[in-house]
């Protein structure tokens, strides 16, 4: 089935019409798909600080923007030479939609595509006004265009409050560990940031068979969560040095994987020097331009190891949301625990004041 009339269809989608605006929920012209496009209707989509990051003009300039990528729902209509999706199906958005003929992918690393792809129609206000879609997608309205590469069909068993999750924040942190950390079993691992990503990657060093998960936090409601996605151990690095915490705590060696999930030039070096010999790390948090690190060059040698970056937890959506989304299924894979609440359309704002107090792991908007 195919929708190539060039009609457009009106609904409720939440913006941010200037730097540090409040956002609003506004009427939204969603076109239909044309060729290699889909357009779904959104059920579910995570409140991710990505976004508030667009709102406070963190990411770009090119307001208004349509918030929201975190996202699952069913597709409605898709364009012309569209055949890996169909109408009715139950998919999970992602932002990284590989092209398959780029460098990387043409290595076997499609993780890395260097020429990733979006919708090529954009969706506008009533005055006809152009949208920037946050990540590329725009989830924070009734129904989305997307790219249709963009769409990973899942098992619709699965809620879609808890598929959506794996649209980003908790796929980054399941990802640092299992595919850019590559942690097995017996590994000892330490997670420094326990907010929905590092709680990601807490749960990606158990289900992987890790035997020490060290969580490190300021915040003691924090690192309850942690425990509760499998961290052994905590640490409150407002009260002691995270750095000797996870040494002691490791028998003086240090962590074989260590996970920067800050953004922090002060927890990045604490995750360096927080690793065994020959350890990595992995760097999944999110820094601002302006930040720099200094390290003496010589401990960049002397302690080997690997200095990693996880984009989006290197996750491959065709490969990893299928097989996350069964193992949620089967039992294994407890993501509803990430869900604290699940609001409208129209409480982004306090679910944003909410994800800056620490009050929540995740908000989710149903639709």
């Amino acid at each position: 089935m195919q929708d190539d009339s060039g009609m457009t269809t009106s609904v409720r989608g939440v913006i941010a019409r200037a730097k540090g605006e409040p956002v609003e929920v506004t009427t939204v012209l969603v076109p239909d798909p044309g060729p290699g496009e889909a357009r779904v209707r959104v059920q579910a989509c995570g409140v991710c600080h990505t976004d508030l990051h667009y709102r406070e003009g963190g990411i770009g300039a090119d307001f208004p923007y349509l918030l929201g990528h975190e996202a699952a729902g069913v597709v409605e209509a898709v364009g012309a030479g569209v055949t890996g999706v169909a109408p009715g199906d139950f998919v999970i958005l992602n932002w990284r939609a590989v092209c398959g003929q780029c460098r990387a992918c043409k290595r076997g690393r499609p993780w890395y595509c260097f020429a990733t792809h979006n919708a090529t129609q954009k969706m506008t206000l009533e005055d006809g006004t152009p949208l920037s879609p946050a990540l590329g997608i725009g989830a924070f309205i009734e129904q989305t265009l997307v790219a249709a590469g963009q769409c990973t069909k899942v098992d619709p068993a699965v809620p879609p409050e808890v598929a959506g999750l794996l649209g980003c924040g908790v796929m980054a942190g399941l990802g640092a560990a299992l595919n850019t950390g590559g942690v097995s079993r017996g590994d000892s691992v330490a997670v420094i940031g326990c907010g929905g990503v590092g709680d990601g990657a807490v749960l990606g060093a158990r289900l992987a068979g890790a035997t020490t998960i060290i969580a490190v936090d300021v915040d003691p409601r924090k690192l309850d969560w942690a425990r509760q996605f499998g961290a052994t151990d905590v640490i409150n690095s407002r009260e002691a040095d995270p750095v000797a915490g996870i040494q002691e705590l490791t028998g003086g060696n240090g962590a074989d994987v260590v996970i920067e999930a800050v953004g922090l030039p002060e927890t990045y070096r604490q995750a360096f020097y927080a690793r065994d010999l020959a350890g990595i790390l992995v760097q999944v948090g999110v820094p601002t331009p302006d930040m720099r690190i200094e390290l003496p060059l010589l401990d960049l040698f002397g302690r080997g190891g690997a200095l990693k970056s996880s984009w989006y937890g290197d996750c491959l959506p065709e490969r990893d949301f299928p097989m996350l989304t069964a193992l949620y299924l089967q039992g294994r894979l407890p993501l509803e625990k990430f869900v604290s609440e699940t609001i409208p359309l129209d409480g982004i704002e306090d679910a944003f004041a909410k994800m800056e107090r620490g009050e929540v792991l995740r908000s989710v908007v149903t639709l």
